[in-house]
């Protein structure tokens, strides 16, 4: 999650995490992660987990960059946050338009 819509929708945060479901981190604002240094992503992960686990009682420990974006300053501010960076390893349009094309 972001930590914008965090900001604005607290209660769906919450039933989401109670029903048992992971929150992972997404940034704070959403940003272009790529363009930023190490500091700033830090900051980044940092501010949006700890929106998320004032509501939740959890702390996140996944982290995907927006849109997608990572390089080494990335993965090393994730892993300095106590953070797994990951990816999305599903492409769903392009699956969905395989689907269109068939039928």
């Amino acid at each position: 999650m972001v930590g914008d819509w965090v900001d604005k929708y607290p209660e769906y945060v919450k039933k989401i995490a109670d029903n048992g479901h992971e929150i992972a981190n997404h940034s704070n604002t959403h940003p272009h992660v790529n363009q930023l240094n190490v500091d700033k992503n830090m900051e980044e992960i940092k501010l949006c987990s700890e929106k998320i686990e004032k509501i939740t009682g959890n702390q996140t420990t996944l982290y995907r960059g927006p849109y997608g974006e990572y390089n080494d300053t990335v993965i090393n501010a994730a892993k300095a946050k106590e953070h797994i960076a990951i990816q999305w390893n599903l492409d769903i349009l392009t699956i969905v338009y395989k689907e269109i094309a068939k039928s």
